[in-house]
This record gives structure tokens, sequence and C-alpha cells, in this order.
């Protein structure tokens, strides 16, 4: 798993298909607003049936996980509003969770496939996002 910070902020984490550990294995610090977690477990396992206790919860802003099921993506995150930080290429399996900061993507790859997670509700395009000059 790659962290990748711009002073003390985490901007995202990045963890790839190759580096899946076995049982429950949470990606995101408890204090992010938005928890991501992997499963592997065999045949047969169990997860106990639960219901969510309503807790109040506060979130400044909108963080969000994609899932690369297919294809080739590439991660592009910014310290400011104008310099590229940092460039990540996600393929079929890996995990991007961007927790602060701006970010854009490029799609490398035909027929690339991505499920997108964020923390909501939406309220509007308008009102969620400001973008980059860039």
């Amino acid at each position: 798993m790659k962290t990748i910070k711009a002073g003390e902020k985490t901007l995202a984490i990045f963890h790839k298909a190759s580096e899946w550990q076995p049982g429950l294995d949470f990606l995101t610090p408890n204090e992010s607003y938005i928890q991501a977690g992997s499963w592997w477990y065999g045949r047969g396992k169990v997860l106990k049936a639960h219901v969510h206790i309503p807790h109040e919860r506060q979130t400044p802003f909108t963080q969000e996980v994609i899932v690369v099921l297919a294809g080739k993506v590439r991660v592009d995150l910014y310290a400011d509003d104008t310099r590229v930080f940092h460039q990540e290429t996600l393929e079929a399996g890996d995990v991007g969770i961007i927790l602060e900061g701006g970010h854009g993507y490029a799609i490398l790859a035909d027929d690339t496939r991505v499920i997108e997670v964020k923390n909501g509700p939406f309220i509007s395009v308008e009102k969620d996002k400001r973008l980059l000059p860039v």
C-alpha cells in the first residue's frame, strides 16, 4: 500500500491487486470520512449479520474510492490548484482512495471499467466540485 502525502496532509492511498491480505484488511485510517477495506476469505466464511447504529457524523468534504475492474486509469494528484504532485497508474484489481486535494483521472485503455464510491449525500456538481484551471 502506498500513501501519498503533501506536508502533513494525506492526499491518497493506493492499494495494488498484488497487495491483498487474507481476512479483513482496512485500507483507510479510522478518522477518514470514507472507510475502505478489502475482504479475502475462503468458502464457508460467514460474516455476522448486523445493522449500523445511527450516529451523527460531520463530513466537511467529499472523499472517494475507485476500484478498477478492467483496463487502466492514471490518477493525477494536485498539491495545489495547478501543479501535478503525483501520478499513479491503476489496473484491474487496484484501489485508489482520494482523501484530500485536487485530483483528475485519465483513462489509458479501451473498455476501462471503474467503480467509484463517495461519501454523501450528493448535493450537485456546482456545489460539490470546483474545477481546477489545468
